[in-house]
């Protein structure tokens, strides 16, 4: 008899295997890097992202901001077929690239209102390494570039299955939601909490104080959404055909750089001085034209500090 069942169960274990060859598995890695002249607030928002994915492969900042196909070849030397690379601009500005190694799409766009795990000091927290559920609005599947953009994060952020110092866990929540032409990323803890924790968490009116989502899954279990960070703003700016390179297949026309905006500001600023100056002279002139300005020589001779009564 145990015979027999060792039979069997070699026949399942091979037909077990036998299916998962058969399956096609999903095979993403991620270059991770920036380039020089990055802040300390862009150096944790890269800390931080590495350390959400597992199947990433943090490098050293990369010298050039001209030869960016360079990246192809550096990408295929650590085996990544996705490339996220930060490039920081005058100290200030800092730029997102996204691309799929090597026949494209790019994607690249501006990121803003950043706020790292460190300065936003939540009291979330997930296992690091752990797997994301990732979550779309649903204006990302209207427009055609927004589901380019769409295929790209998931590509990017969306850890596969059995990866690489990955853990068999989904705890947090990685939010994509678009406003006002913008892509707001967000990113949240799943924890639960049963229904003891719940009861002594009630207050005297019965009504429960929670700071996060809440969404009730039977009788004696509650799911909360508390986010934990990072939270940015991306702008997306233009998608080339190929990887770094290629033709422009969209542009954002709205989209205005910080330095022109940086520049407007100088320019009201100094047209407003100008102004001023200009009134300042009408001023002058028409106390000039109404006899109230005294000259030079009429002033001194008033004194009696003229030239002919002192070099008389």
């Amino acid at each position: 008899m145990a015979a027999v069942y060792k039979s069997l169960s070699k026949s399942n274990a091979q037909k077990a295997e036998e299916a998962g060859n058969s399956a096609k598995k999903n095979k993403q890695r991620v270059l991770i890097l920036s380039s020089r002249g990055v802040t300390y607030r862009h150096r944790h928002l890269l800390n931080d992202i590495s350390s959400m994915l597992p199947h990433g492969r943090r490098d050293v900042k990369f010298d050039s901001k001209s030869k960016l196909n360079e990246l192809n070849e550096l990408a295929e030397l650590y085996n990544c077929n996705n490339v996220l690379f930060f490039e920081a601009r005058k100290g200030k500005d800092l730029y997102l690239w996204l691309s799929k190694v090597p026949n494209g799409p790019t994607i690249k766009m501006h990121l803003q209102n950043l706020h790292t795990m460190e300065e936003l000091h939540f009291t979330g927290n997930c296992l690091k390494g752990s797997r994301p559920i990732l979550s779309f609005d649903a204006t990302f599947d209207e427009q055609p570039h927004l589901r380019v953009i769409k295929e790209l994060f998931l590509h990017t952020f969306g850890v596969p299955q059995g990866a690489r110092k990955s853990k068999p866990f989904i705890d947090h929540i990685m939010g994509f939601s678009v406003a006002d032409g913008k892509i707001w990323v967000r990113n949240y803890q799943i924890s639960e909490e049963e229904g003891s924790l719940l009861k002594s968490g009630d207050d005297k009116d019965g009504s429960k104080k929670s700071k996060g989502a809440s969404t009730k899954v039977g009788a004696n279990t509650e799911i909360k959404l508390t986010e934990i960070g990072p939270r940015f703003v991306l702008t997306p700016i233009v998608i080339q055909e190929g990887s770094f390179g290629g033709p422009i297949i969209y542009e954002n026309r709205e989209f205005i750089s910080p330095n022109q905006i940086r520049s407007d500001l100088r320019k009201a600023k100094a047209s407003r001085h100008n102004a001023r100056l200009e009134q300042n002279v009408e001023r002058l002139s028409r106390k000039g034209d109404l006899g109230l300005r005294a000259t030079g020589s009429r002033r001194a001779s008033r004194n009696g500090f003229d030239n002919k009564s002192v070099f008389a």
